[in-house]
């Protein structure tokens, strides 16, 4: 799961001919991530049995796809997200992330806690992958500007984190994981500590980048109103040990406005779906907790 260090192409608009969809239609039939019996046991402390994070998890994810997952409190979803990071080791099974370009990194990692570096600027936070990687100067900088006009701080991007919002830093976060411009993106909720207008506007960000990179996407959230707005996909996983419960294909029309969606036909019928899957585990779960106290 190594990248290889290399200056990355400048960014790509969308081409208005065409070729590009039809590229991206054609890489969609391919299976980026594959997951096949991963299971995750947690060695015990002591004598104490070990704690079952996964198990048999299974699910294949296609190039481009956004994928979400949803599922109770401590059922694996981040565990999920740490393997096939290559941030943990499973102990059983097969999780693999297909690269297809060797000078790409194979991913970048989002996650729910701000993760900007608070002795650098925004342009410094942004640029700080492709500085690893020893990007020329012309397209770090070219990709830099462009990723910090997408996500609405160019006016900021000599400030340090102690003077942006919380939403600032995350948008930060957003724009340094897309100008690396990595085969995956893998976010571990990276909008569950912000206020709702700030989230939605966030969603639509999101959405306006990734209907431009179209990158895999692999992303948790607690929102169920979250991942309809967000996915091609939503996996409802089971308390744990966690396994997939359910893979619920979206059928709203993109591109998505993460309000104007509400007023969708599919929308109430997702979303009922969706519940319905996950009730039963959050009360499951909810029991263990109460059973433990």
């Amino acid at each position: 799961m190594s990248a290889t260090h290399a200056a990355p192409p400048p960014p790509q608009q969308p081409d208005p001919s065409g070729s590009q969809e039809a590229t991206h239609a054609a890489a969609q039939g391919a299976t980026k991530i594959h997951v096949a019996g991963l299971g995750k046991v947690y060695a015990g402390h002591g004598k104490g049995a070990g704690v079952q994070a996964l198990r048999d998890v299974v699910v294949d994810i296609r190039t481009g796809e956004f994928c979400c997952i949803v599922g109770p409190s401590g059922c694996g979803k981040t565990t999920l997200l740490r393997i096939l990071a290559g941030l943990e080791r499973h102990t059983s099974g097969v999780a693999q992330v297909r690269q297809d370009d060797p000078q790409a990194p194979l991913d970048s990692m989002v996650f729910q806690d701000q993760s900007v570096f608070p002795w650098m600027t925004v342009e410094d936070n942004v640029a700080y992958g492709l500085r690893r990687r020893g990007a020329a100067a012309a397209v770090m900088r070219e990709r830099t500007d462009y990723y910090i006009a997408k996500v609405g701080l160019a006016a900021f991007r000599t400030a340090y984190p102690h003077q942006l919002s919380g939403g600032m830093k995350q948008r930060v976060s957003i724009a340094r994981a897309f100008a690396n411009d990595p085969e995956v993106l893998l976010m571990d909720e990276p909008f569950a500590a912000l206020d709702e207008q700030n989230k939605a506007l966030l969603q639509e960000e999101l959405l306006k980048i990734w209907e431009e990179t179209r990158k895999t996407v692999l992303f948790i959230t607690h929102s169920i109103d979250e991942a309809i707005a967000l996915s091609d996909r939503t996996l409802v996983m089971t308390a744990r040990p966690g396994t997939i419960k359910s893979d619920i294909r979206n059928t709203l029309p993109r591109p998505r406005d993460p309000h104007g969606m509400k007023a969708h036909p599919a929308y109430a019928e997702m979303s009922r779906r969706i519940w319905t899957e996950l009730r039963d585990e959050v009360v499951m779960h909810a029991r263990r907790q109460q059973e433990a106290s």
